[in-house]
């Protein structure tokens, strides 16, 4: 019923914010009569700030048109790779005309990057695809808002993600010879198992895994969202933050963990912090300040639009992940596309280098949840096994903003061409790092856009009253401020299973 009560109180307000919209236009226009009224300025401000509280927030496009490679601005292509029920595989295909750049870019890796399932769209990822494109051939798993996705497609487990995942893979393997994956936050689970599953049956898996910020093992250095997840009861979450689609939608009647809830829970934790920043938007439009604006209207773009999450795949995440820790105490059994029980065993990969990497200030994912992966994997080489902690950086920072393009990314790169044989056999993890790293300035502006709001929401917004995706959110931490503080000149810590140094 709730999820009616919504859909029915947004479709009231949709003609009233059309009319702030047409209103703000014509009030904001020098050439109308009304711009030249009195206060013009104001009330265009006060429509348009009305227009964006009532407005709906639909999916963002990734709108990445060229990359620059070398200098060279390649043109950039995105299509859907392969249509899933619930996941489209994307692929951002590069062309150039100069010949030397097209010899570069077709011997480069490559790389498929898992987006995560928790309730924001795969475009949360838009400056890591950006970025990775100047040097790899790059996929991206873009997932479905379950409620466009008719019931006749059936539901959508914890399992079909990790099957999704190891489809992905041997596509790319059947097409290139092989591949590497990068997952961010909630997939470095699943992408783990998928992997671990590969191996067991024995096949060929990725060159090389790159998990970032990830609930490996929530247990380590447990947060609030950790916490939140583990107090509640599974039939709590069962209970309390599951609805039916209304039958306005494609998937009338699937039962889901609405992208509302979860939105409202995000802003009732700290409704002053989005007050304040709707407030210092409303002043920036009268005074004309475009570049704060349009910083505002980006990052409330992507912020504000979410997604349906499938109930069985919602409450199983859950479970698995945060209520008995599956993976790390060996007890999870994943059900094949054949209908087969596999039990997941990390120890089985051999032939895949791991890379982990986590943020100083990571308040969504605690020091050594992602790293555990190591302890896990113990049939990898040390030798190809690195972990990374981004000094300064929080959740977002390890994937997003100025402290991933000039700290994590050429980290990730130099693990990836290691692993993908092009770089010296004999080059020692450590010195990966101490080469790759660019110590970022004094004050760095960090987030998505890079051009936040000074008081755009803190990382409390993710901890709703509800707590149903606090556990697998993203934080907004580094969304609070412009700039923070860079650390001391120093490379980012990095570190092995054992005590030896690269």
């Amino acid at each position: 019923m709730l999820y009616q009560l919504y859909e029915t109180q947004r479709s009231l307000m949709e003609p009233f914010s059309d009319f702030a919209q047409a209103s703000a236009k014509l009030f904001s226009n020098s050439a109308s009569p009304l711009g030249q009224a009195p206060m013009a300025q104001r009330i265009s401000a006060a429509y348009d700030l009305f227009y964006r509280l009532g407005k709906d927030y639909e999916k963002p496009t990734f709108d990445i048109k060229t990359v620059n490679v070398d200098g060279v601005e390649v043109a950039i292509h995105e299509r859907i790779y392969l249509d899933k029920p619930f996941c489209e595989l994307r692929r951002f295909k590069r062309f150039s005309d100069d010949p030397a750049t097209l010899t570069k870019l077709k011997n480069q890796p490559v790389v498929l990057i898992v987006a995560p399932l928790s309730g924001h769209y795969a475009t949360l990822l838009r400056d890591t695809v950006r970025t990775m494109l100047q040097d790899h051939k790059v996929y991206i798993t873009d997932w479905k808002n379950a409620r466009l996705v008719p019931l006749s497609q059936g539901e959508f487990h914890l399992d079909d993600y990790v099957n999704y995942v190891q489809e992905f893979i041997r596509n790319l393997q059947a097409q290139y010879g092989n591949c590497h994956v990068v997952s961010v936050c909630q997939p470095t689970v699943p992408v783990l198992a998928a992997v671990s599953l590969m191996a067991s049956r024995g096949e060929k898996t990725p060159l090389s895994m790159t998990m970032m910020g990830g609930p490996i093992d929530a247990r380590s250095s447990p947060t609030a969202v950790n916490d939140l997840a583990a107090k509640r009861s599974y039939e709590w979450f069962e209970n309390n933050v599951i609805y039916p689609v209304p039958n306005s939608f494609p998937g009338a009647g699937r039962r889901v963990y609405p992208g509302f809830l979860q939105y409202t829970g995000f802003v009732a934790m700290n409704p002053d912090r989005h007050m304040v920043s709707h407030y210092d938007y409303f002043k920036n439009l009268i005074k004309g300040d475009d570049a704060s604006t349009e910083a505002h209207r980006k990052f409330y773009d992507e912020y504000n639009a979410v997604l349906d999450m499938d109930a069985h795949y919602y409450l199983e995440t859950i479970r698995t992940v945060f209520q008995e820790y599956c993976l790390v105490n060996g007890t999870w059994d994943v059900r094949s596309t054949e209908g087969n029980l596999e039990r997941v065993r990390p120890q089985d990969i051999k032939n895949t280098a791991l890379f982990t990497v986590e943020g100083e200030l990571d308040d969504i994912s605690g020091a050594g949840q992602t790293q555990a992966a190591h302890g896990l994997c113990s049939a990898i080489a040390e030798s190809d096994k690195l972990h990374l902690e981004a000094k300064g950086a929080g959740h977002y920072g390890i994937f997003s903003g100025r402290r991933w393009r000039d700290v994590v990314y050429p980290a990730v790169h130099s693990f990836i061409l290691r692993s993908q044989k092009t770089m010296s056999a004999q080059a020692a993890p450590q010195a990966i790092i101490a080469a790759a790293v660019a110590v970022a300035p004094t004050e760095v502006p960090v987030g998505v856009p890079e051009a936040v709001p000074d008081n755009a929401p803190a990382a409390e917004a993710t901890r709703s009253a509800t707590g149903a995706a606090a556990s697998m959110q993203h934080s907004d931490a580094e969304h609070a401020t412009t700039t923070v503080t860079a650390a001391p000149k120093a490379s980012p810590t990095t570190s092995r299973r054992s005590s030896r140094k690269g």
